[in-house]
């Protein structure tokens, strides 16, 4: 071949999506509108939330079984109102979560104000006046005490000597949340109870609500969280699913615990499904550090976390949570009809005892 040929091949090659044009904003416009105009240059960060959009839309078509990771402190900023909309219409169907975005969004159900702040303040005079701060919001002293009275409160009523997974201690909260709070519809934990929307925590320890649980063993009075009993259920969701896909909001332990769910099949259990087979992620984590949270998903591959790529199924966005979360979901909301609800919460015995006659 000559070096013209091989030139024209290659360019062939190389060349072969849409040439890019200046973007067009116009006024009135709608996220849908915004993210056709990020396609149609397909750059940057800009042109993998694109990709995003329309990867999330297909895995929805495929019915594919939506798995929802959460870490960073997501609820503070409000976003557990997203939360609530996607499992609504039936676009999340299992949450892994940080224990702390559990416990802030309770503050939102039990009307305890949490305040727009600024990170260019003098901390040793919050602390003084009692106030915490997340960066650029504040929080104080009472607000966690009262959330802390009501996990306390809720966990004794329900004191039982039979271990218990974090998806099933989160129903109890939720559902505790739904009758004995003012304000409800604002908390995810409780919507995601509604729903049957079954909520783990890979490190349960690792927050407030995990501390006020380790208080009360003190007092004799105690919930059992085995975490063994998580890892079974969200593998059984995975293993009873025809299709898995995620979109996984930071990274973290969270994100390890969704994608552990193949190597436990295959590696642990002897049962290979090939990975999962749909990925989104939103982080602002690099992949040279080594870190869970910003590894690829084409190394994921290699641990068969993640199905080989046949057709685009998965997609890293480089951008804060805050900014790209919402348009993802206003660009779902807008473009997909609202499907069946799958109640993973009510399934997981059965699931648990079909994956029980299936392991070698």
């Amino acid at each position: 071949m000559s070096k013209k040929s091989r030139q024209c091949q290659l360019q062939h090659k190389y060349l072969c999506k849409p040439q890019i044009s200046p973007q067009v904003i116009k006024k009135g416009m709608k996220v849908k509108d915004l993210v056709n105009e990020y396609s149609r240059a397909g750059a940057f960060n800009a042109g993998r939330l694109a990709e995003a959009c329309k990867l999330y839309c297909h895995m929805l078509d495929e019915d594919a079984t939506v798995g929802l990771t959460l870490s960073g402190a997501m609820t503070p900023t409000g976003m557990g109102g997203i939360l609530i909309t996607l499992m609504e219409n039936g676009f999340v169907d299992f949450i892994v979560s940080t224990g702390a975005n559990l416990y802030h969004d309770l503050h939102f159900a039990l009307n305890l104000p949490i305040h727009q702040g600024d990170f260019r303040v003098d901390d040793t005079e919050l602390y003084e006046a009692g106030i915490e701060r997340i960066y650029d919001i504040f929080i104080t002293d009472d607000l966690l005490l009262k959330t802390d009275k009501f996990i306390q409160d809720i966990a004794r009523r329900n004191s039982t000597s039979e271990p218990i997974s974090t998806a099933d201690f989160h129903y109890i909260l939720g559902k505790a949340v739904l009758t004995d709070t003012p304000s409800p519809q604002l908390s995810f934990v409780a919507q995601a109870a509604k729903y049957n929307v079954p909520v783990f925590v890979s490190s349960p320890g690792d927050s407030s609500i995990g501390m006020n649980l380790s208080y009360l063993k003190l007092q004799g009075e105690s919930l059992i969280i085995d975490t063994d009993l998580d890892v079974l259920q969200s593998t059984a969701i995975v293993f009873n699913s025809k299709k898995n896909g995620v979109v996984s909001i930071g990274g973290g332990s969270p994100k390890n615990f969704y994608m552990q769910t193949q190597p436990t099949l295959a590696q642990i259990l002897d049962i290979n499904k090939g990975g999962h087979d749909y990925f989104i992620q939103i982080t602002t984590d690099a992949p040279q550090w080594g870190g869970l949270s910003g590894a690829t998903p084409t190394e994921a591959i290699s641990w068969g976390k993640i199905r080989k790529e046949e057709v685009k199924n998965h997609v890293v966005i480089y951008s804060d949570a805050t900014i790209a979360m919402p348009i993802l979901a206003g660009y779902v909301i807008s473009e997909t009809k609202p499907r069946k609800k799958k109640y993973l919460y009510k399934q997981l015995p059965a699931y648990i005892s079909e994956l029980k006659k299936n392991v070698k």
